[in-house]
């Protein structure tokens, strides 16, 4: 960047490079040093707009949660709550660092805040009771952050990675005796357009069904 970094930078250019650094690194090995490395600057410049790493994280969780999508206020709140744990989703594979640390801040920003405000109203206009929603919540998320923790732990299914280790662990498997994980495996997973991800949506599906039904019962 040069000369002209300290003019360029902000702290929007800071996050915004903290971001991207953690998305090819990973938030652990996220450090001031090597974030002033990648945005062209020294670690003393990074601390003229934030004043530590938590700071950072706390600015970092906040653009995770900008681009997720809040529930309509208008149409079937269903629908609505369907497409915001989708959008969810999308944007914790785009951020494989994010999920463990999506509720965990202790400083949540206006977009956080933003946010389970309008989940919560979508909860409450569908007629959910507090204790329902509470529980609706809760069970949402722990889906959406388990499913994409999950996610980054396999194997890129885009290179074709996820098959050949599947047929790799699948033919050190004795079929006599693990006859259903050899049969899961050549039967489902090796069929062509076999999606690890496609059960996220039949698993979203169950959950909303069952807070419909509680809905109905309120």
């Amino acid at each position: 960047m040069g000369e002209n970094t300290r003019t360029a930078l902000s702290r929007d250019h800071v996050l915004e490079g903290a971001v991207a650094l953690a998305d090819e690194i990973g938030i652990e090995a996220l450090t001031i040093r090597k974030l002033a490395t990648a945005l062209g600057t020294k670690p003393m410049t990074i601390y003229h707009y934030v004043s530590s790493k938590e700071e950072i994280i706390d600015g970092m969780v906040e653009r995770v949660f900008s681009e997720i999508e809040k529930p309509s206020t208008e149409g079937e709140w269903l629908a609505a709550l369907r497409h915001r744990c989708m959008s969810a989703r999308a944007a914790l594979n785009r951020h494989p660092w994010a999920a463990p640390l999506m509720e965990s801040r202790t400083s949540p920003g206006p977009e956080n805040l933003a946010h389970h405000e309008a989940v919560l109203a979508c909860m409450r206009r569908g007629g959910l009771n507090w204790q329902e929603t509470a529980h609706a919540y809760a069970i949402l998320d722990a889906f959406i952050y388990g499913f994409a923790l999950q996610e980054t732990s396999l194997p890129s299914q885009a290179e074709g990675e996820f098959v050949e280790a599947a047929q790799d662990i699948a033919a050190a498997i004795d079929a006599e005796a693990y006859p259903n994980l050899v049969g899961l495996t050549v039967e489902h997973v090796f069929q062509p357009g076999y999606e690890f991800g496609d059960s996220f949506g039949f698993g979203l599906d169950l959950i909303l069904e069952a807070i419909a039904k509680d809905s109905d019962t309120s």
